[in-house]
């Protein structure tokens, strides 16, 4: 329309545009009732939304279809569940559970837990996701990232070695917590409290989480007898090298341990080269597990110092609801641990969803992820099972493996129940260092220095947020980490939304767009009108002072950042492009009054463009558009014919 009108106005018909610029301005100042606080929130929080009043317009058998695939999206997808998917579900999920079960036991050993509580985590969440979940990917279990947290958070409530009793019912306890955290997230539809922790900082988190754990797997490694408990890179390298220097540590640990580990990365390295032997580094732990454990038996290593699993309680995973301490003087910082390691967890799993959901292209559905991520680790409190969550490295070989469904956790699950059942004794044997040259294996995809490089080039300050989370993790704690990287985030948003600064807009040549004339210096400033664009989606309190002050000093000639440009022209019309302009508070509409104040008293007009629905909105409530005598335009090209006319 805006094309049209200019040609008219050549044509000699520039009444016609006039006449068309006053209807659009009544458009604009007349818009319906924009939605009130109450509506937006029930929308954006809502754990229903409209989807009841769907329901009730059906009859009852699809309600209870309708319901039953909201709540369980397998009721969806099994219906096309054909032979052939299975035939590859059942490869990804045996190719799965050689990945899991020594992973399960070493990770579990890292969270300081007894080692079945590991495969007990591979057993029952496994199963609640594949009915819950919408990834088709996702391989669920424990993480060592998850791990490191609770151990490093748990053991300053309890110690693992002198209570392990009560140390266990903590992180069971946590994880309780952590489910119920997770299940409210998406049922309230509360997810973008995940998004706290910026993309940047998890990178930062994840690195310094790896060098951590890395360290900490060097009493196994090396077969240290006195570690300690602290998870800094500072009393780590000093507990090493007491321990090396006193000769307390076992030279056929270090050499098992060493020689495995060198096996397992080179067969990821061939697994890289050569896509179709996917399956050769995920077999690659189990193999170990198993050849280590002959090799001890052979030679009774054991006999020699090597350090070994011992007893692992097999059998079904028990009903630990008994063992949930509610009353425990520790349940407030237990539920603390619990919402960190909530939030930790699902940012990984649903990245990693989400990742995989892109490649495949379908839809992941954030808020039902968090559903079942609660539920799972709900479940799992009572059953023996700490946090599980989604595992990038095990998703990637269930991806490769060829997985088509969910039920490739079920395959994965049943078969580490059948290990449970039956293979725990064989695993007597197994060296401590085997578990620790598994962890380390692992933690290369946990750095990753390209996407740390790419967050140098494109934003300096999330870079800041990167290195504080990595720095403090590895000088610090997890949780101090965690605490540094959001702080920074905050103060970036703080930073920005306080200087939001502002844009001198000029029109480019033969065209009717007016861009930021620093971005696009060929762009022609009209004489006479000072068009500004405030870079901001909020005018409130924390900025409306600031942005008022830098509009004056632009006038008065006095600063001169926006423009090296200084003609003298006298300015007699200030134009506010609003386009950016989402919400604007009390504060904001004073500014404003106060600028119109102020321009007034220098003889200059003040108007304003393409104002968004709830600004103009309450702008018209505190009369403000009476005030700047209606010069309110859908754009800035109109309010120029308009200033000709």
């Amino acid at each position: 329309m805006l094309a049209s009108g200019n040609r008219w106005a050549r044509d000699g018909r520039k009444p016609l545009k006039v006449e068309l610029i006053l209807i659009w301005t009544q458009w604009l100042l007349n818009p319906p009732e924009p939605p009130g606080l109450l509506r937006a929130f029930k929308e954006t929080v809502s754990p229903f939304g409209n989807k009841l009043q769907s329901l009730n317009r059906q009859s009852r058998p699809k309600r209870v279809v309708s319901v039953l695939q909201e709540v369980f999206p397998i009721v969806s997808w099994c219906q096309d569940y054909k032979a052939k998917k299975f035939k590859n579900d059942l490869l990804a999920g045996l190719t799965l559970a050689s990945l899991c079960i020594p992973q399960s036991i070493g990770y579990a050993t890292l969270a300081k837990l007894a080692p079945q509580y590991g495969l007990y985590t591979s057993v029952v969440p496994p199963l609640i996701y594949a009915v819950m979940g919408t990834s088709r990917e996702i391989a669920i279990g424990p993480v060592a990232v998850i791990s490191l947290l609770l151990s490093s958070m748990v053991q300053k409530l309890e110690d693992p070695v002198a209570n392990p009793i009560a140390y266990t019912n903590l992180v069971l306890t946590a994880t309780f917590f952590a489910g119920m955290f997770q299940a409210a997230f998406g049922l309230f539809r509360s997810g973008f409290l995940v998004d706290f922790l910026s993309h940047a900082a998890i990178v930062g988190f994840m690195a310094g989480a790896a060098i951590v754990i890395g360290l900490q797997q060097l009493k196994g490694l090396l077969g240290i007898s006195h570690f300690t408990n602290k998870t800094d890179v500072m009393s780590v390298m000093e507990a090493v090298w007491k321990s090396l220097y006193h000769h307390h540590w076992n030279p056929h640990d270090c050499i098992l341990g060493c020689s495995f580990l060198i096996f397992i990365l080179t067969t990821r390295f061939l697994g890289k080269r050569n896509r179709k032997l996917f399956w050769l580094p995920a077999i690659a732990p189990l193999i170990s597990v198993v050849l280590s454990t002959v090799i001890v038996i052979i030679t009774k290593a054991d006999k020699h110092g090597v350090k070994t699993v011992k007893h692992i309680k097999g059998g079904l995973n028990p009903s630990s609801v008994h063992q949930l301490q509610f009353n425990s003087p520790h349940v407030g910082e237990v539920a603390k641990i619990g919402l960190i390691v909530a939030i930790v967890a699902l940012t990984e799993a649903v990245a990693v969803g989400r990742s995989f959901a892109s490649s495949k292209g379908y839809h992941l559905d954030g808020n039902k992820e968090m559903v079942a991520m609660g539920f799972m680790n709900l479940v799992g409190s009572f059953t023996s099972c700490y946090v599980a969550t989604g595992s990038f490295s095990r998703s990637a070989v269930n991806f490769s493996a060829g997985c088509e469904t969910a039920v490739s956790n079920i395959v994965m699950a049943i078969t580490v129940f059948i290990s449970l059942e039956f293979f725990t004794k064989l695993l007597y044997y197994t060296p401590v260092a085997i578990l620790a040259s598994i962890i380390l294996s692992a933690l290369p995809g946990l750095i990753d220095f390209s996407e740390a490089y790419r967050i140098w080039k494109v934003d300096k300050l999330d870079f800041l947020a990167c290195m504080g989370a990595f720095l403090g993790v590895v000088f610090g704690s997890a949780e101090i980490g965690l605490l540094v990287a959001v702080t920074l985030s905050f103060v970036k948003i703080i930073l920005i939304s306080i200087q939001p600064g502002i844009d001198i807009l000029g029109r480019l040549p033969g065209t009717d767009m007016f861009c930021d004339v620093n971005q696009y210096p060929m762009a022609i400033k009209p004489p006479g009108i000072l068009i500004v664009r405030i870079k901001s989606s909020l005018l409130c309190f924390a900025n409306a002072n600031f942005v008022r002050e830098r509009i004056v000093k632009r006038i008065s000639n006095k600063e001169d950042e926006d423009t090296k440009e200084k003609d003298g022209r006298t300015i007699q019309l200030v134009l506010l492009d609003m386009s950016n302009l989402m919400e604007i508070d009390t504060s904001g509409i004073a500014s404003l009054e106060e600028l119109q104040k102020h321009l007034d008293s220098k003889g200059i007009k003040l108007a304003i463009a393409n104002p968004r629905w709830r600004v103009i909105h309450k702008l018209r409530l505190v009369n403000f558009v009476g005030k700047i005598a209606g010069r309110v335009f859908l754009t800035a090209g109109e309010a120029m014919l308009a200033d000709q006319k």
